[in-house]
């Protein structure tokens, strides 16, 4: 088995009365291409605000790389090594694509304080933005507002983003979430080429898009996990057909 690069050990969160997180025990290894599914209320975004920062844990521990990181500000866990990207774009609308890139990799390197520079002001965060853009075929768009691109193509400048902060893990939450069907195949084709170095977690409802690209499986239902697998194994269980594969809605 190889190394868990992300691990969660007996995760727990409640809201007052309401448990939404149940003694979860999920490790993401070095390399992996990892789908998380379940049905409407699973606990799927919930889950990831766990691992990501967003919200703290009621008890159960988060490692990185076998640190615990479970009271680490979101922030920190970026630079560290966790970039996610998000069900709908947080894009700046008005901003260039090289813009949006700009900012994000100067908050990365330490040079936050130059934000607001024009863009050419310091070469090496320019020169990072351009790697990240060139590495999704978008540097054609670099002089593009993101309002101008198609949605498509919005999407593929967050997850340039992403893979411009270095992580060592990317969480993907429904990357073609709203992108026509005509441009969905450029996402699939992006997150299918990504660096085998970069441990990835899809949360994603589209099974075919599961079943492309997931090497390994986990479902989550009501809070807690239902089955964990490779592909056929998840498809094959009958329990994870009758709440989620066969009749379950999808979120």
């Amino acid at each position: 088995m190889s190394e868990a690069v992300l691990e969660t050990r007996d995760l727990n969160k409640n809201f007052g009365a309401l448990q939404v997180s149940r003694n979860i025990n999920f490790r993401l290894d070095a390399g992996a291409r990892h789908a998380l599914i379940g049905p409407n209320g699973a606990g799927k975004t919930t889950f990831v605000n766990l691992l990501t920062g967003v919200l703290s844990p009621t008890d159960g521990a988060v490692l990185l790389n076998g640190r615990d990181i479970t009271h680490m500000r979101q922030d920190r866990r970026v630079k560290a090594g966790i970039a996610r990207t998000f069900q709908i774009n947080t894009l700046f609308a008005g901003l260039t694509v090289l813009e949006n890139l700009y900012l994000a990799v100067s908050e990365h390197l330490g040079r936050a304080g130059a934000m607001f520079r024009p863009a050419g002001a310091r070469r090496e965060v320019v020169d990072e933005a351009m790697a990240a853009l060139d590495g999704l075929r978008l540097a054609d768009d670099a002089g593009k507002t993101i309002r101008e691109l198609p949605y498509g193509r919005q999407r593929l400048v967050e997850i340039a983003i992403a893979l411009a902060l270095k992580p060592k893990v990317l969480l993907l939450d429904e990357p073609a979430a709203g992108v026509p069907s005509a441009e969905s195949h450029l996402i699939l084709d992006v997150i299918e080429a990504l660096p085998e170095d970069i441990a990835v977690l899809i949360i994603e409802h589209d099974m075919d898009v599961v079943f492309r690209f997931a090497r390994e499986i986990t479902v989550l239902v009501q809070g807690g996990i239902l089955a964990s697998g490779p592909p056929d194994e998840i498809a094959a269980n009958a329990e994870v057909r009758s709440v989620y594969l066969g009749e379950g809605t999808h979120d």
